[in-house]
């Protein structure tokens, strides 16, 4: 998910739109247009593009009709998902695909727009926000994407111990702040 469509971004443009701005609301619907448009895709398929689009749209206006009902305390993308989700099974419904609407779809949602994934994600800036930068950056790459301790010893300008170094202690001050119930 890239930064102008992460939870933060996405959630902050429906609470401008749910406060009247309107310029915000445009800029959210852009976005989840082109989110469905790759979710959608990748379930019906990129042949049936007509049934893509018109799932688009079904569900922007869904989510028109329904934003007096968001609850500003949840993850946006979650409770958008839902809706999203509905569609698609509707869809499913009226074209002869129940059991995978039924059966399959719950395991399809993106890991990314689960409540829950959100909140870890949430929690866990939470508390590399308490490190020092370099040891935020070097636990971001080396535990968070998966990048090798080589790698990211290349990017920064430090030595493989340093990296190995800096991700023990960022680790260990992590685990310090949790046990002291941060």
């Amino acid at each position: 998910m890239t930064s102008t469509h992460s939870e933060q971004a996405l959630k902050m443009l429906m609470l401008l739109s749910l406060d009247g701005d309107e310029a915000a609301y445009r800029r959210l619907l852009v976005t989840l247009r082109t989110l469905l448009v790759g979710y959608y895709s990748g379930r019906i398929g990129a042949t049936a593009k007509s049934d893509t689009e018109d799932l688009v749209q079904e569900t922007l206006l869904a989510l028109h009709s329904r934003r007096a009902t968001y609850d500003r305390e949840r993850p946006f993308t979650a409770w958008f998902f839902s809706i999203a989700r509905y569609k698609l099974i509707d869809h499913h419904r009226k074209h002869g695909g129940r059991y995978r609407a039924e059966m399959e779809l719950d395991e399809e949602i993106e890991d990314d727009f689960r409540e829950d994934a959100i909140a870890a994600r949430m929690d866990v800036e939470r508390l590399l926000n308490g490190l020092p930068q370099h040891q935020q950056e070097l636990i971001r790459q080396v535990k968070l994407e998966g990048q090798s301790v080589a790698d990211t010893a290349s990017r920064t300008g430090q030595s493989e111990s340093a990296v190995k170094v800096g991700v023990h202690r960022g680790i260990k001050a992590l685990a310090a702040r949790l046990r002291g119930g941060m």
